[in-house]
């Protein structure tokens, strides 16, 4: 049974002057689904997020949230999205409780309801014990929670979040990707935005590719480890000397060495599917070599975008007109 959508972005345009930062884009977001925006500076991802939370107008096309169009109805779109940007104000005269607090009065919290808000926002984020830190004195880390505990404020069933791991140390990008993980149970649809491809594969249900303004794949990351249009890359690892496999490896036909390791290499082949790996196993048994370790490579996320750019070679003459759902992705071809 499908899932209702609730973000719908259709033939989306946005231009700034003669440079079209946004070219055609379409696709939907099913409820609970968490998703990952993935490009280049400059392909049109914070400007389609900023359309989204109502912060910038659509040159032509349409988008919705939750059912509301977000140039007809942007107050109630307001109403259930969260939107944290990659970056934001921090106030010199303001502890992080009042910067909270303060927020929470702008969007119309009152009385016990505001107070409750703020408090449960605090605890999710673990800023309870920095509630009186000056709002503009805080780490890294500590300032995008307080930016995640101030998009909660309102409960949102939509989280826009543009960059939100973006300069934060191993320890705290960890803690922000427990937060994601905490949200996502709780049935939030969420759209996250990131440099940093592995941390979005494991936080993600699947991935959204954009390059210049338009959508250049969707799908889960193991779609993209595993595309069968990638050359096949297999790990061997041996007792004993490499040498006498590295030699045998030269004179094989159709696989090249890509990398040398302890104890093995990274074999690179022509041929692809399960038959190539088992052809492989049993040539390396069969001619000597002391196998103690046989596994196919995952591709990188970053190599795969790269080569999913390179396929693409250069932007679509045509943007879609029909949008691209995001519910199961397709199989790799």
């Amino acid at each position: 049974m499908s899932r209702p959508t609730v973000i719908e972005v259709n033939n989306l345009h946005r231009n700034f002057g003669p440079v079209q930062a946004v070219r055609g884009l379409s696709f939907q977001i099913e409820q609970g689904q968490v998703v990952g925006f993935i490009g280049a500076n400059g392909a049109g991802k914070t400007t389609t997020m900023r359309i989204l939370a109502t912060l910038d107008l659509a040159s032509h096309g349409s988008a919705r949230v939750c059912g509301y169009d977000v140039l007809e109805h942007p107050s109630r779109v307001r109403n259930v999205l969260g939107w944290m940007p990659d970056s934001f104000g921090a106030y010199p005269n303001m502890d992080v409780l009042e910067y909270l607090d303060f927020f929470a009065r702008a969007m119309g919290l009152r009385g016990p309801q505001r107070r409750k808000r703020v408090g449960e926002a605090m605890e999710f984020t673990e800023l309870i014990p920095l509630s009186g830190r000056p709002s503009n004195r805080l780490s890294k880390g500590q300032t995008q929670r307080l930016c995640l505990a101030r998009t909660l404020l309102s409960d949102p069933k939509v989280l826009i979040l543009d960059e939100p791991a973006a300069g934060l140390d191993p320890r705290a990008r960890l803690e922000f990707k427990n937060l994601v993980r905490i949200l996502a149970g709780q049935g939030k649809t969420m759209l996250i935005s990131s440099h940093i491809l592995s941390e979005l594969a494991e936080m993600c249900d699947t991935m959204l590719f954009v390059d210049q303004g338009q959508i250049v794949h969707h799908g889960s990351a193991d779609s993209l480890r595993f595309d069968e249009r990638a050359l096949l890359s297999v790990s061997v690892r041996v007792a004993g000397p490499v040498e006498p496999l590295l030699q045998w490896a030269k004179l094989q036909n159709g696989l090249r060495v890509r990398e040398e390791l302890r104890q093995g290499v990274i074999i690179e082949l022509e041929a692809r599917g399960e038959d190539a790996l088992r052809t492989l196993l049993r040539n390396l048994v069969m001619d000597g070599i002391q196998v103690i370790e046989f596994q196919r490579e995952q591709q990188r996320l970053e190599e795969a975008f790269i080569g999913i750019l390179r396929q693409q070679g250069g932007p679509r003459k045509r943007p879609p007109a029909a949008a691209t759902p995001l519910g199961p992705p397709p199989s790799a071809n």
